[in-house]
């Protein structure tokens, strides 16, 4: 499946909501779940604010996605996120049983969807996840490029 226009509108969301993680002081990843093109759940990371190791932006928009559809069962949704899933989130999102996932920038040390794992469609996962990557991909990875630049050049 290609890209559509819903993908980029979408993924422009998430990543406002990134640059919302960057204003506070937290790696710039911005998620979104969508059920019938409206809007269920946002969230982007916070694990510095929350001193909470888990509070990555997917995990934030799973946990608001839960109660606001009062189900842990998150199917027939799609996850936009700025930064490919990882392993952490690739799990929570399988166990939720989001359909499809649409993510922007490529995470080749720490991704799971496609990169250092291929969680999307493990053999021991009883659910299988549609994906699409690169969405907006050059945005995506500037603001997190831009963000560990600014953090290297503080030290």
């Amino acid at each position: 499946m290609g890209i559509s226009l819903n993908d980029e509108q979408w993924m422009r969301y998430a990543i406002r909501l990134a640059q919302r993680a960057e204003d506070q002081g937290e790696v710039p990843v911005g998620a979104v779940l969508i059920k019938e093109e409206n809007c269920i759940a946002e969230g982007w990371n916070t694990p510095i604010q929350k001193h909470d190791p888990t509070a990555h932006a997917e995990i934030m928009t799973i946990r608001q996605a839960g109660k606001v559809l009062n189900n842990y069962r998150l199917t027939k949704t799609t996850l936009y996120v700025t930064l490919e899933p990882c392993v952490m989130c690739m799990g929570a999102i399988s166990h939720a049983r989001i359909e499809r996932l649409v993510f922007g920038a490529f995470d080749p040390n720490r991704g799971a969807v496609c990169n250092t794992l291929q969680l999307s469609d493990a053999p021991f996962l009883n659910h299988r996840i549609e994906w699409q990557g690169g969405v907006l991909e050059n945005n995506c990875s500037s603001l997190l490029k831009s963000f560990f630049r600014s953090k290297r050049e503080k030290k």
